[in-house]
């Protein structure tokens, strides 16, 4: 079980809750020593004095802000401390606000809240239920470990969790940061957008963790075990992937949602489907690829824990797919054609009669952030909200 890393009081308008904050995700890394190579001895880091050489105990070391080369004003840790002394007891939630709206990119690192005195889970429970009901999260700032955060409180399958969040003046603008950025455009062919689109459908999946597992930190583990053996160990890297030309852009989409539909058993006249963890989906330029538990087609690089992996070749066939990967762009482009853009999902069907599983999915194509810890109701709240850009790119040309 793990400790609270912070005990204090949640407040919102006049109610008052004793919580306690509790790490929601461990790492599970393989972890390494520092050794000096040719022994064993290890290699350890102490806080020195740069000038006498001698080590300094951790109760003589302060803050210091340099001014000028040599020059610092010094400042102690407790007064770092006494600058906000009542937020580092107290998270107090001044207006609550619709997850939808928060970009992304400002959640950093999430908390389980829970109750830290038994006497309260009363109240616990009614602000579980009203934050649940009301698809909201309070908005809040504390001070944990001599740092301020910015915090959202929601509710979560009977919990309340914490995501600590980023100030808006720490996201970085992607124009002045990524080189190259291209202007957003809205003249793509038809055939390719729809065909991008139909591929992007197929692809989809119910999201579950469990199907995704750190494959590195387990060869790093194989690596460690068989180097305690004394077995040699064949290191490879495989070969790097290259960009699609633009000239074949259509024909590889085609070639892959020809394999995508081998895959789940949809495929067109002339080839073979292929099924749950076998081979017999139509591959593109020799990239492998992964056919999870039910069937469906993931990059490599992202397992699923029951997928089983394959290596297509260069024509775009694998295994006994016999022709999956012509057949699929036979007759393809006058269905392709005939698509048209998905609709929002309110305007095609009434969201009650979804399953949870189709909820996601519609969801996850309109970049719903949390959807993977909203419950049904809350699904189709989101999906029933407008679709609002995150940030603009640039202008469409």
């Amino acid at each position: 079980m793990a400790k609270a890393v912070w005990k204090g009081t949640l407040t919102f308008g006049l109610v008052s809750l004793p919580v306690a904050l509790y790490p929601a995700t461990e790492s599970h890394a393989v972890r390494f020593h520092q050794l000096q190579r040719g022994t064993t001895d290890r290699v350890r880091q102490r806080r020195v004095n740069e000038r006498t050489g001698e080590e300094v105990p951790f109760e003589d070391v302060v803050k210091g802000y340099e001014l000028a080369e040599g020059e610092y004003v010094v400042v102690e840790p407790a007064e770092l401390e006494e600058l906000s002394p009542g937020r580092s007891r107290t998270i107090e939630i001044g207006g609550f606000a619709d997850l939808a709206e928060i970009d992304p990119v400002l959640f950093d690192k999430t908390y389980y809240l829970g109750p830290a005195d038994p006497a309260t889970a009363k109240v616990y429970q009614l602000l579980v239920e009203a934050l649940a009901h009301s698809r909201r999260a309070g908005i809040a700032v504390f001070a944990m470990r001599g740092k301020e955060y910015l915090t959202a409180v929601d509710s979560t399958d009977g919990l309340l969790e914490l995501r600590t969040m980023h100030w808006a003046d720490e996201l970085r603008d992607p124009q002045q940061e990524v080189p190259d950025l291209p202007a957003r455009r809205r003249d793509f062919n038809r055939t390719e957008l729809a065909t991008a689109e139909q591929l992007i459908e197929m692809l989809s999946v119910a999201w579950n963790p469990d199907d995704y597992h750190d494959t590195r930190e387990e060869r790093v583990r194989a690596l460690v075990e068989a180097k305690a053996e004394g077995r040699e160990v064949a290191l490879s890297t495989g070969a790097e992937p290259e960009a699609t030309e633009l000239t074949d852009l259509v024909d590889v989409l085609r070639r892959s949602l020809a394999e995508a539909r081998a895959a789940r058993g949809t495929g067109p006249k002339g080839g073979r489907s292929g099924t749950a963890g076998g081979s017999g989906t139509a591959g593109t330029a020799g990239r492998p690829r992964t056919v999870g538990a039910a069937g469906t087609v993931r990059a490599a690089g992202r397992p699923g824990t029951a997928g089983r992996s394959e290596t297509v070749g260069a024509a775009g066939t694998a295994g006994t797919a016999g022709t999956a990967g012509t057949a699929g762009a036979k007759g393809g482009p006058k269905r392709e054609r005939a698509r048209r853009a998905p609709e929002p999902p309110e305007a095609v069907e009434d969201l009650g009669s979804l399953t949870k599983a189709e909820l996601y999915r519609r969801a996850a194509a309109l970049g719903v952030p949390h959807r993977s810890t909203m419950t049904r109701d809350q699904l189709q709240y989101a999906l029933k909200a407008a679709a609002r850009p995150r940030r603009k790119l640039g202008k469409a040309s």
